[in-house]
Formats: structure tokens, sequence, C-alpha cells
């Protein structure tokens, strides 16, 4: 069941609204906003307030536009004319400064709104009368977030300020940066409060616990420590509560995500509801993706998919070069609208009004063609979640995690394979013969991870966590001939010249001054 939180009865509170930089974070809300003496007096109101701290995961990268992170990786080209996220195309290409434009200040900005939020819900918490039972989960889900929050920033920047409360002075918020393990010492704090304190229940809009320790393993992972996060993997996977969805395609659609079917590969996701808690008011992701083509997959994409025997193009008698994508693995028309496909919705009624692509391909993915023909009012109905962790990411990480421990065995390829079969994907085994050492089956993992979760914002913190950013990326080009660069410098983003100058304790990351 697809269940949504009542975010406009937070927003009418306005109460755990914060700013941009350290500084900003007095100079908003909750100083402007209702009087804290006259919040927290109910139940109601702590509903609200846990309420008002996941509301702020439908911000820039914490939201729906998460999926243009794939656009500076090697699987999509952003289109330059993207005002949502200014400068991002620029990312692609190594044009990486301290004034790169809105992307990398969003990507700093938004997690910062969500911790100071789960911050100043944690620190009035207790003046609410409820059960101790309920005060303990809610702050379980908040620390959940804020362990969300600063795996994006570590991920992105490295070392970052840390704050576990809100701010009640200019120093207390004009702070140095913490150590990279610092902050990973403080993400695992709040993952395992979580874990020891969410619910152990199928995933139906609020954090539970599979959802903590699916982000837990994914941390380890980005850490290196496949050994640790075996077990926490073997136990998401051992409790029953998730599995694969029926239907592919449908998991990235609103009704889909409505069929228990479907929303039980569902473990954690930014939510909406239209017709007041859209993508966003004038545009959303099918405008942007399926009328504006703000992002357009690479042939190098494309090109990675299977045949359906499970041999690539390179090697399989399926494979015809006048018809190149004919007899792939399914999941490729499932992500990428091919070229000389046409679009149809749900009556048959054909769409040709995407703007036109410069790669020959059209994100498909969390497109919803039943609202085609798209139009400036398809905002207001553009409301599918955007999926953060899912059951398949589990397996694809439990396979990943295994092999870097001991090697192939019979788990690692049980977990490939169940991803692989299935339905409406029901591609074939994988190829113990071909794929026989732990070196072949690492990259394998890789390549079904890039094919399974393709254009869903994952990639590029794959292709960083890996170290092969500097590798793959050089070999691409953007349709108007640049090559793409990612300098050995760029596995953190700098910061941006206006923290800086709100905050003189902050430090530049290594190769930005």
């Amino acid at each position: 069941m697809r269940i949504k939180h009542n975010i406009s009865m937070f927003l009418s509170a306005s109460m755990l609204v914060v700013g941009v930089s350290c500084t900003d974070f007095l100079e908003k809300a909750p100083l402007n906003s209702i009087s804290n003496e006259t919040f927290w007096l109910s139940e109601a109101h702590a509903q609200a307030g846990i309420t008002g701290v996941y509301s702020r995961l439908q911000q820039n990268f914490l939201g729906y536009e998460r999926v243009y992170l794939d656009g500076i990786s090697d699987n999509a080209f952003l289109d330059p004319g993207n005002g949502n996220q200014n400068g991002m195309p620029n990312l692609a290409t190594g044009n990486i400064t301290p004034v790169s434009g809105a992307a990398v200040r969003n990507m700093f900005s938004s997690p910062y709104r969500a911790i100071a939020s789960c911050n100043y819900f944690l620190d009035n918490i207790d003046k609410a009368p409820i059960s101790a039972e309920l005060n303990t989960r809610y702050r379980a889900e908040a620390r959940f977030i804020r362990a969300l929050a600063y795996f994006d920033l570590v991920q992105a920047f490295g070392g970052v300020p840390i704050y576990t409360t809100f701010p009640s002075t200019i120093a207390e918020a004009n702070i140095a940066q913490s150590t990279q393990e610092q902050v990973y010492s403080l993400v695992h704090e709040d993952l395992d409060f979580a874990i020891a304190n969410l619910p152990d229940e199928r995933y139906t809009g609020r954090a539970v616990r599979g959802s903590a320790q699916g982000l837990k393993a994914r941390v380890l992972l980005t850490q290196n420590r496949f050994a640790d996060a075996v077990p926490v993997l073997q136990q998401i996977i051992g409790s029953g509560k998730f599995a694969l969805a029926n239907n592919y395609a449908a998991l990235f659609r609103t009704e889909g995500q409505a069929n228990a079917e479907v929303n039980r590969e569902i473990m954690f996701s930014t939510q909406y509801l239209a017709p007041n808690n859209v993508h966003r008011s004038n545009a959303g992701m099918d405008i942007e993706l399926g009328w504006w083509s703000l992002m357009q997959p690479y042939k190098d994409l494309a090109d990675a998919y299977e045949m359906t025997d499970g041999k690539p193009a390179s090697s399989s008698p399926l494979y015809d070069p006048a018809n190149p994508y004919a007899n792939r693995d399914p999941r490729l028309d499932m992500t990428v609208k091919l070229p000389g496909e046409v679009w149809s919705n749900d009556a048959g009624e054909e769409w040709t009004g995407s703007y036109t692509t410069v790669t020959d391909f059209l994100m498909e993915k969390y497109v919803d063609l039943s609202r085609a023909p798209f139009t400036n009012n398809t905002a207001q109905d553009s409301d599918q979640d955007y999926i953060h962790l899912r059951y398949a990411d589990v397996l694809l990480m439990y396979a990943e995690a295994l092999n870097e421990v001991n090697g192939p065995n019979d788990a690692v390829y049980s977990a490939l394979n169940e991803v692989r079969a299935r339905p409406t994907v029901n591609m074939p085994p994988v190829d113990r013969a071909l794929y026989s050492t732990q070196e072949t089956l690492r990259d394998y993992i890789r390549h079904e991870r890039r094919v399974e979760l393709a254009l869903e914002g994952q990639r590029y913190n794959d292709l960083k966590r890996w170290r092969i950013a500097h590798i793959k990326l050089p070999t691409l080009r953007t349709p108007g001939g640049v090559p793409l660069q990612f300098n050995l410098n760029n596995y953190v983003l700098p910061f941006q010249q206006s923290e800086l100058d709100a905050n003189p304790n902050l430090v530049q990351n290594p190769g930005y001054n």
C-alpha cells in the first residue's frame, strides 16, 4: 500500500525551516516561525514535526532530481537547459570550481537543511506528550534521515561540519569540517540506533528497520568494508519483508507503486502525492524527462545491455547490426526510449512531442506515459515516488560483498540470477564458466548494477566508490565532441565560495584553491 504523509499539515506550521549556509541556520525559522512554546503540545504536533522532517527529502538531490546524478556519469548527457540545477552539465566535463553553480551548492545545502530539521526535531520531541515507544520511533526515523543526509555529504565533499543539535549561536554554526572518518562514524551511530528502534516490517512510507539496514550496507560498501556488510545484507534477505517486484517497469510509475506485488521491492523512497504535493508546480519527471528531454542516455549505456541469450552483443548470434537493439535484455527498452521507438499512452495515442535528442536516446524510466500528451498541466499529476533503496540493490550489494570477501560461490551467482530472472526481465543465469574468477565476476557485478539501476542516480557514486571514475569517464565524449573529464581531486567536490564566505572556519578541499 502506498501511504503518503500529510506534508501540508506540517508545512502550514512552518516550523523546521532553516537556511542554506551555516550562518543562515540562525537567520531563518525557527526564530521567525511558530513559537516553540505553542508547539509540541500534542501527539498531532509530534506527528506534524516528523512529517516535516520527511518533507526535506523532496528538495533537490534528496528527491526526484537525484536521477540527474546519472548525467554526470557515463550513463547520460545532461541538457544544458536544465535550469533546476544550473551548471550541472559542466561537472561531467571537468569544469568543477568553487563557483560551479547551483547544482554543487544544492548538493551541500539540501542535506544540511534536512540535518537541521532533524536536529531541531530531536532537540524538541521530548516536550511532546507522547509515549516513550512513539518518542523512540520518531527519534529513530529522524536519525535515519540525518544519516542519509550526512552520507550524501561525505560522498560528495569528504569531511564536512558535523551538527548533532540545532545551533543557537553564530559561533556554534561556524565550525570547521570534521574528518571523513568522523562523518562516517556518526552515520553508523545514527543507523545503528535506527536499526535497533525502527519496526521490523514492510516499508509503507516511513523508515523501517530494513531501510536502515539497507542504507548501512550501502555505506559499508562505500567504505570497502565488505565483510561487515555481508551479515547486514543477510539479515535483510532472511527477514522475508522484501521481494522483487513482479513488473520492472511498474516500479517507476505511480500506479505500479500502489500495487503490493510491485511496491514490495521498495525499501525507502521520497514520496509525493498529487495534486498538492507533486514533484514541482511547473515541471517534474514527466515534463522534464518525457517532454523537455533534459537527460539523454548515452549509446555507451544502451550498448552495455546483453542480448536475451545472456551474451554480449559482440559474441551473440542474436545480434543484428541492422537492428542493434532488438533481442536485448528487456530492461533496456523499459529504461531507454530507443531510436525509432514510438511512445503511446494507455489509449494508444502517440506522443511525439519530446524535444529532439542529441544522443539518439531518451530516458523512459520514471516517465509515466499514461499522462501523455505532456503539457504544462501534467505537473499537477506527476507524483511517482523517487526510490532511494530497493530490494534488487540489496541482492546486488550482497553479491558484490560476498565476491570481494570470498570470490565466486553459489550464493553470489544465486543473488545475481534472482535479479535477472524476475518476471518481465527473464534473463538467463550468469555464465559461470565465463565469469569464474573474482576479477571477472567483479566486473560482471558492476555491469549488472549498471543495467539494473540505470538512470536512478546511483552510477555516479558507484564509479567513485570503485575508484574508476577517472578511468571510465574520459573514454566518452558529449554529443558536441567534448571529452568527459574526471580528475583525481574530483573524487570530492569543492565547497562553494558562498559557504567559505559564510563560514571562515571551513577549509577548501585540496585541488580547488
